[in-house]
């Protein structure tokens, strides 16, 4: 039965889709079928940016250490880089332009004027090695990627397929920090090239079960309604909030902590904030303790990270020494936030409200949410799909939809779904039902109030603390090693980060391989998050189905009740 926040969430959404209203739809056709747009969506992503921030524009947005800018100071730098990139580098609508940097205020702008550009915002991982980041250049063919000193140094001697690297800066404001994009010319009177709603915008990468990443391409129509289903879902929120005579932050704030190459960030955290006029404070890396002074010193409203960042705050033993009260909304997202968490979020920050997010790079982060008491009555779920332009249903193997309670593949179809992988039309194609429901490999089934819960999933994936790892990609690098004859890496339980690579091998005959060795060797072939958490040397061969594949999902249940024990 739904409950009374899920009537009221519906109420306020029909009455803001009424009359005209902020979240008023129309339709456009895709994949044979009339998907629900807003009718109000800025056109592409260009208008999007100029749109918000002129209309916030005296409004703080960016605090990034000493440096603070308003919405209108960041537009300004924005589109004074923009011309550079026209005019000086002769980049064209559609080149592909890549970002490789740690969090900054300048990471921000940098995008922002890629895509203002008309160039293709391509944001590389930035904890991968020099050949996993020359990889995913190669692979989508990047005409220029803005790399900090940190990441350009990991790409030299690498092969970057001619792409030229132009180094920037932290730590300053952008037209310093960026400086090298106007360096050749041009600036904020350059004109810039008119852009369709269907103009390929941004390549995020996602690893798939056969270990090659894949370049997702969205057009801005998706990227846009990918950021304002979000900013629909908090001004849905706040009218309620305001409803019950609850006061409101004179603007809301949140940190940014996790990586802005990961759609958590790029979507619901930075182009969410354009359209409700957010602050947001950067962080370059994840700190608890750092963390917590900055929500005191800049008084965060919202806070969003992987399951255990919030549970990190939670049980610090510093806590006490910060007021974090300002902060009433802890959001999850990119894993499943154990149940215990939940609980223990609510009772030790008991101002606030544990959130929860189901989303993928593919979806632009568009799926399913799961709020304040909603999530309490509801731990193991990620909530109903996001209305109003969202369809979430279970497919079975053909692709037909399952009646509601049957389990089946999680399928997602909205207007914010990417459109395909970079040069990849067989994978493309099984993404994609037909009809558009993007294909999300994870297993679940809803309930009688639509609450999607996920049992498991399809793909060879572990997700680490949001990060998602190819299981034959860490064995592929791991197979280079000359002793080892065979070998399997599968997800294993954890606390802190829900579930961490572990693999178990078998060498030649009378060799011994540590895992201080085979670490030392894996090291310079995997990002530091791929590293496998847990290592095994057996004597004997592994498990294999009838197939004579190596039965993972045997060594999975066997190695995670060991290490339970």
């Amino acid at each position: 039965m739904p409950s009374q926040l899920d009537l009221a969430i519906d109420a306020t959404i029909t009455r803001l889709m009424d009359n005209d209203g902020p979240l008023s739809l129309t339709y456009v056709e895709k994949y044979g079928v009339q998907m629900p747009v807003f009718a109000k969506a800025p056109g592409n992503m260009s208008d999007y940016l100029a749109f918000f921030c002129a209309t916030h524009a005296d409004k703080e947005f960016l605090v990034d250490g000493d440096i603070r800018l308003s919405f209108a100071e960041t537009y300004s730098a924005a589109r004074a880089l923009a011309g550079g990139l026209v005019d000086g580098y002769g980049l064209q609508k559609g080149n592909r332009v890549g970002i490789a940097a740690r969090n900054s205020a300048n990471w921000i702008v940098a995008y922002m004027a890629i895509v203002m550009a008309g160039g293709v915002a391509t944001l590389l991982n930035g904890w991968w090695q020099g050949g996993e980041l020359a990889e995913g250049i190669r692979m989508v063919g990047c005409r220029f990627v803005l790399a900090d000193t940190q990441r350009a140094a990991r790409m030299a001697e690498q092969d970057l397929g001619g792409c030229e690297l132009l180094i920037i800066n932290h730590d300053s404001l952008p037209l310093d920090g960026l400086s090298v994009l106007t360096a050749k010319g041009g600036g904020a009177d350059t004109p810039l090239p008119a852009i369709d709603p269907l103009d390929n915008a941004t390549i995020l990468y996602t690893s798939g079960s056969t270990g090659q990443s894949k370049g997702a391409v969205s057009d801005h129509r998706a990227v846009v309604h990918g950021a304002m289903s979000y900013a629909g879902q908090t001004l849905v929120f706040f009218e309620l909030l305001s409803s019950t005579g609850q006061a409101m932050p004179p603007q809301p704030s949140a940190l940014v902590n996790v990586p802005l190459f990961h759609v958590t960030a790029s979507i619901p955290v930075v182009l969410q904030s354009f359209a409700i006029g957010r602050k947001l404070v950067l962080m370059p890396k994840w700190d608890a303790e750092e963390a917590m002074r900055l929500i005191e010193k800049e008084r965060i409203s919202y806070f969003v990270g992987v399951p255990l960042m919030s549970i990190e705050l939670a049980t610090h033993p510093a806590r006490h020494k910060y007021d974090l009260t300002s902060c009433t909304a802890f959001a999850a997202g990119g894993a499943p936030r154990p149940v215990e968490h939940v609980k223990k979020i609510r009772k030790e920050m008991s101002w606030g409200y544990p959130l929860l997010g189901y989303g993928l790079t593919e979806t632009n982060g568009v799926g399913c949410g799961n709020f304040t008491d909603n999530y309490l009555e509801k731990p193991t779920s990620t909530g109903p799909a996001t209305k109003p332009i969202v369809e979430v249903q279970m497919l079975d193997d053909d692709g037909n939809i399952l009646p509601q309670g049957e389990r089946g593949e999680v399928a997602i179809r909205s207007i914010a779904n990417f459109n395909g992988y970079w040069n990849n039309e067989a994978a493309t194609r099984d993404a994609f039902t037909a009809d558009g429901f993007f294909r999300t490999g994870d297993i679940g089934y809803l309930d009688e109030d639509g609450y999607l819960f996920i049992v498991d999933r399809k793909k060879d994936i572990i997700i680490r603390g949001g990060e998602n790892i190819s299981c034959p990609e860490v064995e592929a690098a791991a197979y280079e090693h000359d002793s080892i004859v065979e070998l399997s890496v599968f997800g294993i339980a954890d606390e802190k980060y829900g579930e961490v690579p572990g693999i178990v091998f078998q060498t030649k005959d009378g060799v011994t391989l540590t895992e201080e060795e085979l670490k030392a060797f894996l090291a310079p072939r995997l990002a530091p998050f791929k590293m496998p958490a847990h290592f095994w040397q057996v004597d004997e061969p592994l498990p294999r189905l009838g197939t004579q594949k190596i039965d993972r999902v045997t060594l999975r249940r066997e190695y995670n009740a060991k290490v339970s024990a």
